[in-house]
């Protein structure tokens, strides 16, 4: 899920950018940011390519807040399609208006801009943001996202020397544009060329440039995310074990690791001391699942250091089941502090009583001889008027219909595919992963005690995975493959959590800057909570 619930595993499978804090009396402050999108001319690979640049940048800039801050992003788009830009893994609370997908918001014309304002609210920890629109995420447009504590909220580590972002992608030197001409036609993108760190692949003949720089004896917080469109990669570290100290916003057991399997989507945040001899080091990023492997490697180096890094790399895990054993391994810390000023374990998400279970079954086939995935047996498409806008202007009858799927599908309804926008009707995770398939008996194996809150939830091979949603937040919210090929082709759908009080308290309004287009386009904004 997306944006607006988080989820427990209970098992299983032309300017620079400009920042300025205002203060105002009993109100969070006020950070600003103007950022320009162009396309720009990099080669990450070794062949010179067009790329998405935020302000000249690419990846784009890091954007680091503290909870309860308001973010304020000017958006420019100088490139010649609609672009949008989501916040991956914050909730957006009572404000889908500021998701950033399809589902959710108008696109920003070529040539115009549109400004994002939202707050990161109890959510301290590692994210990042990436385009929705076509397949601009395949040439770049991403960054790093840090929520960081404030000061009445203690974590659970000392405070770091200093905090890095490492940002790691499977890559085409294909431009985005032809990936998504590939997938119009019915083909697949096919496998990546290559892996990068920070935007780059390292050369690893002695003549790379460190990306970070380490003092001796020091520790430091670094969070890995996982960028990409397709690929599960492995990162790990020449000679230093990670200790794992927070996933998407939630705090868990430290534990210390060689290496951690991080699923397209997904952020770890791990604590490094600098422990070993002072010279440089490799940080290595690898595919998993693939019949043959790419790596590539990105270059640490110890302050007064002398000697390169070694060429021999440490060699990356085998196989799904290494993968499935590590994910068990993760646990909520139930006595760290969450973002408000009580423990984690305080919210007893065990205790909660089941009101709706819906099965979803994920598939592929060819409608029209053309490749489709699915979620049910429909495989979502997005409307020229985003659903959130034909729900809140009443011209829902014209756009979609409510649930589309059924919540334990059939044979025949998974194994023909219709194309259609798919949303569920809400009125108003934790995870587990297990090989096989999933019966409500599996319940009974469920981990109802500190299964790790987060976004996102990877699914093996022949597994399940079983996640509790808590539909608290009222909007429209994307639930979706993180496969940047599947959600093109239609594996998502979105979830429509209605207020039954249609209460300011329970969602905002319309921002009166957001932007119209569709069978909505030229309609007057109304509040439809006036006197609530």
């Amino acid at each position: 899920m997306k944006g607006g619930v988080k989820l427990w595993a209970v098992c299983l499978c032309l300017a620079t950018a400009t920042a300025t804090i205002v203060m105002v009396q009993a109100e969070d402050p006020y950070f600003h940011h103007v950022w320009n999108v162009t396309y720009g001319t990099a080669s990450p690979l070794g062949v010179p390519q067009q790329v998405i640049l935020i302000n000249g940048q690419f990846p784009g800039p890091n954007l680091n807040s503290t909870s309860n801050n308001n973010i304020i992003v000017n958006v420019f788009n100088n490139l010649d399609e609609p672009f949008l830009l989501t916040w991956n893994g914050i909730q957006h609370r009572k404000n889908s208006w500021q998701a950033g997908t399809a589902g959710t918001m108008c696109p920003i014309p070529p040539g115009t801009n549109f400004t994002y304002h939202f707050q990161p609210k109890d959510q301290i920890g590692s994210y990042f943001y990436y385009p929705t629109t076509a397949m601009h995420r395949a040439a770049g447009a991403f960054g790093g996202l840090r929520v960081n504590s404030r000061l009445l909220i203690p974590v659970p580590y000392a405070d770091p020397e200093d905090d890095y972002t490492v940002l790691i992608n499977d890559w085409y030197t294909k431009t985005h544009t032809q990936l998504k001409n590939f997938l119009d036609s019915g083909r697949t993108i096919g496998r990546p060329d290559g892996i990068l760190i920070n935007g780059k692949a390292g050369k690893g003949d002695g003549s790379d440039q460190p990306l970070f720089t380490l003092k001796q004896g020091k520790t430091y917080r670094i969070r890995i995310c996982n960028v990409g469109l397709k690929a599960s990669l492995n990162f790990r570290i020449q000679n230093h074990k990670m200790k794992l100290v927070e996933m998407e916003g939630s705090h868990v057991l430290q534990n210390d690791y060689d290496s951690l399997d991080v699923h397209v989507g997904q952020c770890f945040g791990v604590t490094l001391t600098a422990n070993q001899e002072p010279k440089d080091y490799y940080m290595v990023a690898s595919t998993r699942f693939l019949k043959n492997a790419l790596t590539t490697t990105g270059l640490l180096r110890y302050e007064g250091g002398k000697g390169l890094a070694s060429s021999q790399l440490p060699a990356a895990p085998v196989g799904w089941a290494w993968s499935l054993n590590q994910f068990r391994s993760f646990r909520w810390n139930l006595t760290a502090s969450a973002a408000r000023p009580n423990p984690q374990g305080s919210y007893h998400y065990g205790k909660i009583n089941i009101t709706r279970t819906i099965k979803l079954v994920n598939t592929q086939g060819k409608v029209d001889s053309k490749l489709r995935y699915a979620l049910n047996g429909v495989s979502h498409i997005d409307p020229e008027t985003p659903l959130k806008l034909a729900e809140y202007f009443g011209v829902t009858d014209k756009v979609f219909k409510y649930d589309s799927i059924s919540d334990n599908p059939t044979s025949d309804q998974i194994k023909n595919i219709k194309i259609e926008p798919n949303v569920l009707n809400i009125t108003q995770p934790r995870e587990e992963v297990e090989p096989g398939t999933w019966t409500p008996e599996k319940r009974k194996n469920y981990n109802l005690l500190d299964a790790v809150s987060r976004h996102t939830i990877q699914v093996y091979p022949k597994c399940w995975a079983a996640i509790l949603l808590t539909f608290d937040n009222c909007g429209m919210w994307n639930i979706r493959s993180e496969n940047s090929e599947r959600r093109y082709l239609g594996q998502q759908l979105y979830a429509s959590v209605l207020s039954p009080e249609k209460s300011l308290r329970d969602e905002y309004n319309m921002p009166e800057s957001s932007l119209q287009c569709g069978l909505v386009k030229d309609k007057p904004k109304i509040n439809p909570y006036a006197g609530a």
